[in-house]
C-alpha cells in the first residue's frame, strides 16, 4: 500500500505545481483544454471506484458473476465509444476497488455514464468523481 500512496502523493504534488503555472485558454477551442507554457492540458474525469453500501446485499455467486460480466461489458462499450480512457482494479481488498478515467464534456455526462454500470446500479460499487487534468498526448491520445 505504501508505494501506491507515494505515487498518489507524487501526482498530487505535481498537480499542485501545475496549478501555480500560468494558464491560457486556447482561443476558439474546447474549454477543457488550456495552454500551460509549451504544454496543452486537457480535462478528464477521474473516478475512484469504492465498495458500495449495498455490496453485502448480493451474495450468490451466479448474481455476482452476472453483475461482473455486465460491468466488464459496460467498460468495453465505454472504451469503444471513446469515453473510457483508462480502467483497472486495485490488487487488494481495500475500500478502493478500481479507477476509471472518462473523457466527458461535463461531470453530469460522467455521472450519466457511471449510472450505466451494473455494479454501481446494484450498489456493489460506489464512486468519487473529480475533474482531472493531464498533458494532451502524454498519457492519452
Amino acid at each position: 500500500m505504501l508505494p501506491l500512496m507515494k505515487q498518489l502523493m507524487t501526482i498530487m504534488i505535481l498537480l499542485c505545481c501545475l496549478r501555480g503555472t500560468a494558464q491560457t485558454a486556447i482561443a476558439g477551442a474546447d474549454p477543457r483544454k488550456v495552454q500551460m507554457g509549451a504544454k496543452t492540458m486537457k480535462q478528464y474525469y477521474f473516478v475512484m471506484l469504492t465498495k458500495g453500501k449495498g455490496k453485502d446485499r448480493v451474495t450468490d455467486i451466479a448474481s455476482i458473476n452476472k453483475l461482473q460480466e455486465g460491468h466488464m461489458a459496460n467498460i468495453e462499450r465505454l472504451h469503444r465509444e471513446g469515453k473510457l480512457m483508462l480502467a483497472g482494479p486495485f490488487g487488494d481488498d481495500g475500500n478502493w476497488r478500481g479507477i476509471f478515467v472518462l473523457d466527458c464534456e461535463t461531470s453530469k455526462e460522467a455521472e450519466q455514464l457511471l449510472a450505466t454500470d451494473p455494479m454501481i446500479k446494484a450498489g456493489c460499487l460506489d464512486y468519487e468523481l473529480r475533474p482531472w487534468w493531464t498533458e494532451m498526448n502524454s498519457v492519452f491520445k
